[in-house]
């Protein structure tokens, strides 16, 4: 079990007696993965690579301002149901600990609640795993209440099965928002009915949520406007895209979890016409099921989009394993991620490779089915981007009907009515009336033809 040092810090002089704040201790405690064996045959069928892993642990840990003193990958034969790993390395993982004069120990797993404490014994440090340590990332970066709300719900679960009754002298809950806070940040006497409690009261008031963004999507329903959704890995650029489609200013930053609230823009297709673009938060690999849950009203956009768009970070050594962690999160959503018709898949990032590299790229993205096409892009320069916008307009045009028809002149409510709720491609007057091309979603396909005697359009 080799230590690996991320950033230095380990060996830097410290003064005697010192404390530095926020110094942990990643652990990357992985499962051997024998060939063919039921391991290798994961749901996602793809293994992860256990270096990418541990790079992703230091990046969340980084992702909230820790010092990592050290990152170590401490492979396990099984999983241990009193400390998750075995007692030698325990043993070892608390002497490096110590010898690092680390706070916190960082475990990239999901741990029990007794497993948690018994490593904290042992360990004499905290300790926190990956669920706690996204919720963390979370609580920093939810800016609207909504995302307050929800991230809080997600903790709340979470802590419910972690209440200890001494911790420490103040006798505080483990697990609250910030755990390198001082002493009385959360309260002592919070128990299991008063959390729930709390729970129930945020589950309402999402539902609140929930229902004004029903009422969002009713009013731009009644609009001609489309919504494309951005999905995908966390750092995959899916806010750069964002913002380079929409010429808009949303945070995009090379960190895990740059962008945690939903952000909506308009988005000008190359004929005139407009959609409505959303960027959500980044999925991850083991995404705990708290925050599925309790993002779900935010995740709904997604549910409502008419295409997806699949951002991937092409350039990424574990692209394959993030492509599959993306999916599995789509499913659990209800969400199909083979349905080519609506998913759009993005290789973001070209840019990194030199020409011979993307060359390559381009024969590998030929080779695959009409179907199941993918665009190269990149974010930065804008490289493919053209093509993209043109891609998301002809899924949006394949769901809709184009009607050809001709209007007085004089009915301005239903010249008006036409505006509003479908997307005129031409409009020509021609003695007193107005020869109009629209394009038309479904439900109202009807309602054009037999009001305004509309036609199937024939191109010329």
């Amino acid at each position: 079990m080799e230590p690996r040092n991320f950033d230095g810090d380990a060996d830097r002089p410290r003064s005697a007696g010192a404390k530095q704040t926020g110094r942990v201790l990643v652990i990357g405690p992985y499962l051997r993965v024998r060939a063919g064996g039921a391991d290798a045959q994961s749901e996602s069928h793809v293994v992860r690579d256990a270096e990418a892993r541990l790079d992703e642990a230091a990046g969340l840990a980084r992702a909230i301002d820790l010092v990592i003193a050290d990152a170590i990958i401490a492979p396990i034969s099984q999983i241990r149901p009193a400390t998750y790993i075995g007692k030698g390395k325990v043993e070892e993982i608390a002497a490096l600990a110590k010898s690092l004069d680390v706070e916190l120990v960082v475990m990239d797993c999901a741990l029990a609640p007794i497993q948690q404490r018994n490593l904290e014994k042992e360990l004499h440090a905290k300790v926190l795993d990956r669920t706690g340590l996204i919720l963390e990332i979370f609580g920093r970066r939810a800016k609207t209440k909504e995302g307050s709300l929800q991230v809080e719900l997600a903790h709340l679960n979470y802590q419910r099965s972690r209440l200890v009754r001494s911790w420490t002298h103040l006798e505080r809950q483990r697990g609250g928002f910030g755990f390198m806070g001082g002493p009385g940040e959360t309260q002592i006497e919070a128990d299991r009915r008063l959390i729930q409690e709390r729970i129930s009261k945020l589950e309402s008031e999402l539902k609140k949520v929930q229902a004004t963004r029903r009422l969002h999507r009713a009013g731009r329903q009644r609009v001609p406007y489309r919504v494309v959704a951005l999905v995908g890995y966390t750092n995959a650029g899916k806010s750069t895209l964002f913002n380079r489609l929409t010429r808009a200013d949303v945070q995009a930053a090379d960190m895990l979890f740059a962008t945690l609230d939903p952000t909506l823009r308009a988005l000008n297709l190359p004929h005139g016409g407009k959609a409505m673009l959303s960027d959500t938060v980044g999925f991850i690999s083991n995404l705990p099921t708290q925050l599925v849950a309790a993002f779900r009203a935010t995740l709904e956009e997604v549910l409502e989009a008419d295409v997806i768009l699949h951002v991937r970070d092409i350039s990424h050594e574990d692209a394959e394993a993030q492509q599959s962690d993306v999916d599995a999160v789509l499913r659990q959503l209800g969400i199909n991620p083979d349905d080519s018709g609506r998913i759009i898949e993005v290789w973001n990032k070209i840019d990194r490779y030199d020409a011979e590299q993307r060359e390559e790229l381009l024969n590998i993205a030929a080779r695959r089915p009409e179907d199941h096409p993918a665009m190269l892009v990149s974010a930065v320069s804008g490289e493919g981007v053209d093509a993209l916008l043109a891609a998301i307009e002809e899924r949006l045009a394949a769901k809709r009907t184009t009607l050809d028809l001709s209007i007085d002149a004089a009915d301005g409510a239903g010249i008006s009515w036409l505006h509003r709720n479908s997307e005129v491609l031409t409009k020509e007057l021609h003695d007193g009336r107005f020869d109009m091309t629209v394009r038309v979603d479904e439900t109202k396909r009807d309602i054009v033809v037999n009001r305004f005697d509309a036609v199937p359009h024939h191109a010329a």
